[in-house]
């Protein structure tokens, strides 16, 4: 990995790679030094990237445990789908409404890996939802969403590792990007809708709890 001006964004890029890619895996703590000697760096830049991390829902710290890769609960998976299936569909139908020209999304789509990488299928997913919500004309409701990039990113990692869905889920974001592009603002908002909550249930009917 090629080192970026900020070895704060170097540090933030590669642990956030290593947990999407599952280098690192759930539940497993992250110690400063040990980041920092295996990406040769001070611990300083692997504290700020920590933190970033933490206010992303990457990561989370307790007391006694310090700092640990965040496990997708069910109760994760909840939370993050009901703001999501909240907001995403109502910031794209304004996109449609505002005729917005998706042609992001549809990049997106087109560069899609085929499958078998959870990592770049996570950023590829990120990417697509990232260009459909993005024209709302809300920059309130855009930071929201972007917010929850991360968290859904991991969600999304958790339901691949149980039920690779891929060719399903590209299935659905075709159909939604097609009622997006033909103007179709209340279709598209509710297939997206549908997308999320179809999602959700997958995950959920797998995870401890989730039933």
């Amino acid at each position: 990995m090629t080192m970026p001006a900020s070895r704060t964004a170097f540090v933030l890029e590669a642990i956030t790679s290593s947990i999407l890619g599952g280098r690192l895996r759930p539940g497993q703590p992250l110690v400063e030094t040990e980041l920092a000697a295996s990406l040769g760096v001070s611990k300083t830049p692997v504290r700020e990237a920590l933190k970033t991390l933490h206010n992303s829902g990457l990561v989370v710290t307790t007391e006694y445990r310090g700092v640990s890769v965040r496990i997708a609960d069910a109760a994760m998976v909840r939370q993050v789908s009901d703001v999501r299936m909240v907001l995403e569909p109502e910031a794209l139908r304004r996109g449609v409404e505002r005729g917005s020209d998706f042609g992001a999304a549809a990049d997106a789509l087109d560069t899609a890996p085929a499958g078998g990488n959870a990592e770049a299928q996570a950023r590829s997913n990120r990417d697509f939802h990232g260009a459909l919500y993005r024209s709302c004309g809300n920059p309130l409701m855009v930071a929201i969403l972007d917010g929850l990039r991360d968290q859904t990113a991991l969600i999304s990692i958790t339901g691949w590792g149980v039920s690779p869905t891929w060719d399903e889920e590209a299935g659905e974001h075709r159909a939604i990007l097609t009622a997006a592009q033909a103007g179709e603002a209340e279709r598209a908002a509710g297939l997206l809708r549908t997308h999320i909550e179809g999602f959700r249930d997958r995950v959920l009917a797998r995870l401890p709890g989730g039933a």
